[in-house]
């Protein structure tokens, strides 16, 4: 067996909750392969919402098994809250959540030094989700981070003082100044209180060694899907760097973020909205200021699952996406909130980028030039609504149209659409 990957092929933000959601009954093992709490994955059924920010979204399945894999940062404050959250809805996560011994511990030192590193950078800031991700992951790289598997260690409390003390060294020599500073509307004191009592927790839980086994699951004979937070132009590699998350979001992450190796990957499905948005600064080059930004914010709830900031919108970019799907070896297209559109009596689609004379068709080093300019196709809309499609068929000719364009440009099908919020607003081909 091999391990198929569900990932964005955007900024994040594209809707992988959801489609890993639908694509579960299909597994035995949902593994989470990147990321923090950064991320926010939303799944509504039956009338409920929930956003995951750690937990696989594969949760809702009770014969499918979720595994926060090595190459995931983990929280324990914020884990055990899904937990809660989950259990309050009549979920319980313990029974099929396991946890790699190899994953990363985010300390209540990260988050005050991802405060104190972004106000440093003033009108440089990059937009951090101020989550303590990447400031987990620096520390990870410098051999200085502490891993769910010490939890039981004699030493895990020097470990812990030690890289604490490293901590406020640099947050005093940043000049920050924590004292009323709050972490999830907690002093530090409170907030550091609370942690160690999930670490606590922790111990309940099934804490495997994710590498063996899933490479045990794939052995004898399970499906495994690997899921990915953020989104392709969000790799620490491969993104619009510096605004960048802090970690490869690419499908070539899933070999180091679940320990397989590469011939063990399977079908990599690529998700991306009908439209384009980002979270916090960094260069967009479709970016809408006006009227048609405002309808697709307002029209597709384009608020952050994790902060509730706004996102910014715009309009489709192939040139990106052609990019993604080349980094990723996609094999089937999935897009999302194609349902948002529905106002619109005309779309605009991104076909090249254009610097001063010359037409650009692959996607630039420097997505900052400000040379740099997107050239549009412009299509009619469907303006109206998509509530009754079952199925591919139903749809209206203009966004088959829509559709067709798209796919010829990409050299890919698109196999799923998502037309609403809820799971069963899912055509498939």
């Amino acid at each position: 067996m091999k391990v198929d990957v569900i990932l964005g092929l955007q900024w994040g933000d594209e809707g992988k909750g959801k489609i890993v959601d639908v694509f579960t009954p299909r597994y035995d093992v949902i593994a989470r392969f990147q990321g923090g709490p950064n991320a926010g994955h939303t799944i509504i059924f039956d009338g409920k919402k929930f956003v995951l920010h750690t937990i696989p979204s594969g949760i809702f399945h009770p014969q499918t098994l979720n595994i926060i894999g090595n190459g995931v940062i983990i929280d324990p404050v914020i884990l055990f809250r899904e937990i809660d959250n989950l259990r309050a809805a009549g979920i319980n996560p313990e029974k099929n959540l396991l946890i790699a011994r190899r994953s990363h511990l985010i300390l209540p030192t990260h988050r005050l030094l991802d405060s104190a590193l972004e106000s440093a950078k003033g009108s440089a800031k990059i937009g951090s989700t101020l989550k303590g991700i990447g400031p987990a992951y620096t520390d990870k790289y410098g051999r200085n981070g502490i891993r769910v598997g010490n939890i039981p260690d004699e030493t895990f409390m020097d470990q812990y003082r030690q890289l604490r003390n490293l901590h406020f060294e640099v947050i005093r020599h940043a000049g920050f100044d924590f004292s009323a500073h709050k972490l999830d509307g907690l002093l530090f004191e409170d907030y550091e209180r609370q942690w160690f009592e999930a670490i606590e927790k922790i111990k309940s839980l099934k804490v495997i060694d994710g590498e063996v086994f899933l490479n045990n699951c794939l052995d004898n004979g399970k499906s495994v899907l690997a899921e990915g937070a953020q989104g392709t132009l969000l790799d620490v590699d491969f993104g619009s760097y510096p605004f960048v998350t802090s970690s490869n979001t690419i499908t070539a992450g899933v070999c180091a973020g679940l320990g397989v190796s590469p011939h063990r990957i399977g079908k990599t499905y690529g998700i991306f909205k009908a439209y384009c948005t980002r979270v916090g600064s960094g260069p967009f080059p479709t970016e809408l200021f006006d009227e048609d930004g405002d309808k697709l914010r307002t029209g597709g709830n384009e608020f952050g699952s994790t902060t509730g900031r706004p996102r910014r919108c715009g309009w489709l970019d192939l040139p990106a996406l052609k990019y993604a799907i080349m980094l990723n070896g996609v094999y089937s297209l999935i897009m999302m909130k194609a349902d948002v559109f529905t106002p619109f009596p005309a779309i605009k689609i991104c076909t090249d980028y254009q610097r001063e004379n010359e037409i650009l068709q692959s996607f630039p080093f420097n997505l900052s030039d400000e040379k740099l300019q997107p050239v549009y196709r412009e299509m009619t809309g469907w303006n109206t609504s998509l509530d009754r499609c079952v199925d591919f068929s139903d749809i209206p000719a203009e966004f088959d149209e829509y559709i067709k364009f798209i796919e010829k440009e990409l050299d890919l099908p698109i196999d799923i659409l998502s037309v609403g919020p809820d799971r069963i607003q899912t055509l498939q081909r």
